[in-house]
This record gives structure tokens, C-alpha cells and sequence, in this order.
């Protein structure tokens, strides 16, 4: 199954784009390519963007601290494990022990690394990366993969707490929801809200079927259009009937 997300606060927004980061972040400083050790430097500049534009940490404490009291009301109840709830309650304490531990504005060590920002800023210009532009980065990058990485790693670090944060409030709002079995109806389905309130819709369609949904919502209503995908042109209209599965999340 595919599955596609579509959020519906930007809080929530922010974080499914930092968790996309984090996750290439990642993926690229792994490698001992230099030319993938470059994308990791480039998304890191794209993370410090996005976790600067709001009250980041704040947020995500805030609700780490309520996840933890709801988990607490379930305390000697019965019908759940005691082992598998002090383990949740563990890792929420954990992260947001380690958000509380940052200090001042996230990422600002960056800012004020010259020889980054340097780079930071060629970067955003098309081809504004080349050896000849920016010879100290081109030595840094024909260096040995195990320095690059271990430079690469000690950038990230101090921002790790923001990755395990998110990591656990996405965690607990995907699995917040029940998932339905829908059809949308010559490639389009309604639904009416009736008070009800959603933070992400997720819609999971069958690998191998040629739709993608487009979706927007509203305060009385979610609407979805399925699109048959074209890459050398504007997706088109499907007339067809399309069976999907939605779920609401809501924390």
C-alpha cells in the first residue's frame, strides 16, 4: 500500500517536513560518497530553515508533557501492559529531557560557524558550489569519507533531540486514528466532518493503482479527488471508482 499524508495544522506540517529532512539527512551522511555527503550538508541548511521558523522545542515539549499525563491515567488499569506503558513514559521523559537541555536558538551554533555559512549561502545559488567558488568546501570534501561523516555527525548532534521529539509525537498521532475502507466515487469522495476534528489524513491506496489523491479540507468537510498520475503533463481527472483506505489522526 502507498501511503499518502496530508496535514492539517501547520504545526504538524513543520514536523512531517522535518522528519522528511532528518530522514535524508541521514540516509546521505551514511554514504562515502562526497557528492552525497554534500546533499547531507545542503538538507542540514534546509533543516536549521525550517526548524527556525517557529517555536519548535516549546511545541514539542508542550505536548510531550500531555502525551505523558494521559499515559499516566492509565496507570493499573488492567488491559495494559505495565512493562510496554513504563517504556512509553520512559522515552517521552527521555526527549523531553533532551529538548530541555538545548539552549538558546536552535541551530544557532550553525549560524555562527562562517566556514558553514559560507557555504550555505553559495549553495543557494544554482552551480554556486564549485571547486572554484568555494575551494575551502572542495578540500573538505576530498577529504577522507570517515572525517566528512564524523564532521557531518557532530553538525547534527546537537539537533537530535528535535528528531527523537517528533519522531514520538508523529508516532502517537499516526496511531491515533482507525483506518476505514472507502470508495470514492467516480474518482471523488466527501465527507462531512459533523464536529469532528482531524490533525493528518492518511489515505493508503494499493500499490499498483494509478491514483493519487488530492485533498483539501475545511471545518465542515474533507474532499478528495483522485488523479491518474502523467509525468510529461497536470495529472488528470479519474472517472473511475477508487477504493482507499483513510485515517483520521487526532492527538
Amino acid at each position: 500500500m502507498t501511503t499518502y499524508e496530508y496535514p492539517l495544522s501547520e504545526r504538524v506540517r513543520t514536523l512531517l517536513r522535518l522528519e522528511d529532512l532528518f530522514e535524508k539527512l541521514g540516509h546521505f551522511a551514511e554514504s562515502d560518497a562526497g557528492h552525497d555527503h554534500h546533499v547531507a550538508l545542503t538538507t542540514l541548511f534546509e533543516v536549521l530553515e525550517v526548524a527556525s521558523r517557529a517555536d519548535l522545542k516549546f511545541d514539542l515539549v508542550q505536548e510531550l508533557e500531555r502525551q505523558r499525563q494521559i499515559l499516566l491515567s492509565f496507570r493499573n488499569n488492567p488491559d495494559i501492559s505495565e512493562e510496554a506503558l513504563s517504556g512509553a513514559l520512559y522515552e517521552i521523559e527521555q526527549a523531553s529531557a533532551s529538548l530541555l537541555a538545548m539552549h538558546g536558538k536552535i541551530g544557532q551554533y550553525l549560524r555562527e560557524n562562517d566556514w558553514l555559512m559560507a557555504i550555505k549561502n553559495r549553495v543557494a545559488i544554482p552551480g554556486g558550489a564549485c571547486e572554484f567558488d568555494l575551494p575551502g568546501y572542495h578540500y573538505w570534501l576530498n577529504l577522507t569519507p570517515d572525517v566528512r561523516r564524523r564532521d557531518i555527525n557532530g553538525w547534527v548532534a546537537p539537533m537530535l533531540p528535535i528528531q527523537s521529539g517528533l519522531a514520538i509525537v508523529l508516532r502517537l498521532l499516526r496511531s491515533s486514528g482507525r483506518s476505514e475502507n472507502l470508495e470514492g466515487k467516480r474518482g471523488a469522495f466527501q465527507l462531512m466532518l459533523q464536529g469532528r476534528t482531524a490533525q493528518l489524513i492518511r489515505i493508503r491506496i494499493a500499490d499498483g493503482e494509478p491514483y493519487i489523491p488530492e485533498i483539501s479540507a475545511g471545518k465542515f468537510a474533507i474532499n478528495i479527488r483522485f488523479l491518474a498520475p502523467d509525468m510529461s503533463a497536470r495529472p488528470k481527472a479519474v472517472e473511475a471508482d477508487v477504493r482507499f483506505a483513510m485515517t483520521m489522526c487526532n492527538l
